[in-house]
């Protein structure tokens, strides 16, 4: 093998661009291959990108590959607020704020029986944005999760029927939240409870790594059909950030010193741990149907919990914390695959998704005002000895989804409509 060749592969992978999702939380859009099939690409044939969607299928490489992958996404919604008798108080939308997923991945086949490879990619990533003069922005105005997962990875193949892989994965996670406060609280002072009205903004931002492993295993019945199962391991990120409060620079906002506070924040959120259950069923040697479903638990993602280590209404001696239940419920996700050869360059490729909601009505928030999910989408890939280039196409009907306000929100309850996300994805392979 040429090292330079292996220099660059690792680099590629682990030198990934920055990453945001849109318009969710969990990212499947990993290659434009597999934005085409809705996410069912777990038994590719000589795809790098296997590496994130079934570590046990890189055994389906031959020789050595380096892909990179380029998914556009743009969330459109609008939403409703309510007062507490459920009277209208606004309605309005987001700002249109697009989001990248980038993957890169590396592959190589070590002898007959033994590969390893190494991807970035992001797993869990999201961007919201709405107007700062919203009473919605007294939940969140602005909220982005950067993140990304790099998989050293090492497969095996013990014959021709069972292949498997184990790998470790490096989890980055980078975290912006901005709201408006525009609240009155009871601070208890050491002479007296006073009425402290906050009257600003806040800006929490920060970022951590954590470790997480993956294991997957491949079984083929026969030459036309096989099963495969991949667990990815829970992740529990300790986050220490920045605070920063700002006033509003009038008598009326008691933020500490000169109207403002800067200070330090710090929250633990556990990313779920996932099974991906996948069937491949090859018709004949141009056409083939993929079957997918995942659970993932999000159970792990119970309360969105800041403390802080000063007081944003300048009592001295005493910080407050931002407490925020989230309680998420397990939830499936739904897919399905097609791809067809028209010749030994040519494919077309079709896919659809169904994802459940797992936010219930008291831990839904504007971070993610994300509903049931359909994903359509449609790609076509064009391939030769040593290139690989495909493209697709999807649309996302987002749903609806009703939430509570907060103690600290300017609203009750609220109603996130008609809302969708347009996709568009790139990706390139060479073989060496």
């Amino acid at each position: 093998m040429n090292k330079n060749f292996l220099a660059l592969g690792l680099a590629a992978a682990l030198l990934a661009p920055q990453v945001a999702g849109a318009e969710g939380f969990a990212i499947n859009e990993w290659s434009a291959e597999g934005v085409a099939m809705g996410g069912a690409r777990m038994f590719a044939e000589d795809d790098a990108a296997n590496v994130a969607y079934n570590p046990a299928s890189i055994t389906k490489v031959k020789g050595e590959v380096m892909k990179s992958s380029y998914t556009y996404l743009s969330p459109h919604g609008n939403y409703k607020l309510y007062d507490g008798a459920g009277k209208e108080i606004e309605d309005g939308k987001n700002v249109v704020h697009a989001g990248w997923a980038v993957g890169s991945y590396y592959v190589r086949q070590i002898n007959d029986k033994e590969w390893f490879g190494i991807g970035a990619f992001p797993r869990f990533a999201m961007v919201s944005e709405f107007e700062r003069a919203s009473k919605a922005s007294t939940n969140a105005f602005f909220s982005k999760l950067n993140g990304v997962s790099v998989t050293p990875t090492y497969a095996h193949k013990f014959d021709k029927k069972w292949s498997a892989a184990v790998g470790a994965e490096i989890n980055y996670v980078g975290l912006e939240l901005q709201k408006n406060l525009q609240m009155k609280m009871p601070v208890e002072t050491p002479v007296e409870t006073k009425i402290a009205t906050i009257d600003g903004t806040t800006q929490i931002e920060g970022e951590s790594y954590a470790l997480g492993w993956n294991a997957a295993a491949n079984y083929a019945f026969d030459d036309k059909n096989e099963i495969g199962v991949v667990y990815r391991s829970r992740i529990k990120h300790s986050l220490e950030a920045d605070l920063k409060g700002y006033g509003t620079k009038s008598p009326a906002s008691p933020l500490v010193g000169s109207n403002d506070v800067f200070g330090n924040a710090y929250g633990v959120v556990t990313l779920p741990d996932s099974w991906d259950i996948g069937y491949n069923h090859k018709f004949d040697k141009k056409t083939r149907l993929e079957l997918k479903a995942t659970r993932t638990n999000w159970s792990t993602y119970d309360a969105l919990n800041v403390y802080f280590d000063k007081s944003l209404v300048g009592i001295p001696g005493i910080a407050e914390s931002s407490p925020s239940a989230k309680n998420w419920s397990n939830g499936w996700r739904y897919a399905i695959g097609l791809e067809h050869n028209f010749s030994d360059k040519y494919a077309a490729m079709a896919g659809f998704a169904f994802d459940e909601s797992s936010i219930p009505h008291d831990g839904g928030d504007f971070m993610v005002p994300t509903g049931l999910r359909r994903t359509y989408s449609i790609g076509a890939r064009y391939n030769d000895k040593k290139q690989t280039v495909a493209v697709a196409l999807g649309w996302m009907d987002v749903g609806n989804l009703d939430f509570a306000g907060h103690a600290t929100d300017a609203y009750k309850s609220a109603h996130a409509y008609d809302s969708f996300t347009k996709i568009a994805s790139i990706s390139y392979q060479r073989k060496f």
